[in-house]
């Protein structure tokens, strides 16, 4: 069920908390087996601190709530997270949509091999898988895949 109850717009201050908590309960829905490096209070100093001040973060909000999550670093497509009471609205599509639009030349990103949905959704929006890990580079140690996009030419 798809709709356009909501607004995309850059991340403020005021949104770190509500960043956090949709980061962490979509980790926790989507990622429940894969090892989490950093606590539920390192996440929210993170998002405070790190995320919402210094990195292009996007946000869509839902009447005034946080229902997803985007972050751009550099050509990467470095997080994007819905809220999973919010999942299969695009939210996720509309905030792909933005990045590819900030973006023009092309995006890559990582997702874990496991995340058989994330890996269905970016494919469906384009993205192709270029290289998979055993995880070794990632904090997580977990197996992922680069995925990229590349605009028709």
């Amino acid at each position: 069920m798809e709709t356009n109850d909501f607004v995309i717009r850059r991340a403020v201050g005021a949104d770190a908390v509500a960043v956090a908590e949709v980061w962490l309960r979509s980790f926790g829905a989507a990622l429940p087996d894969v090892r989490r490096a950093h606590t539920d209070d390192q996440v929210r100093s993170w998002c405070r601190e790190v995320v919402v001040p210094g990195q292009e973060t996007w946000v869509a909000t839902a009447d005034g709530a946080v229902a997803g999550l985007m972050v751009l670093d550099g050509d990467d497509l470095d997080q994007l997270y819905v809220d999973p009471d919010m999942q299969g609205r695009g939210v996720g599509g509309r905030l792909v949509e933005v990045a590819k639009r900030r973006r023009p030349d092309g995006l890559a990103l990582w997702t874990f091999q496991v995340n058989a949905p994330a890996r269905r959704f970016y494919e469906r929006h384009g993205f192709v898988a270029a290289e998979s890990t055993d995880g070794h580079r990632n904090e997580e140690r977990e197996p992922d895949v680069r995925y990229r996009w590349q605009p028709a030419a």
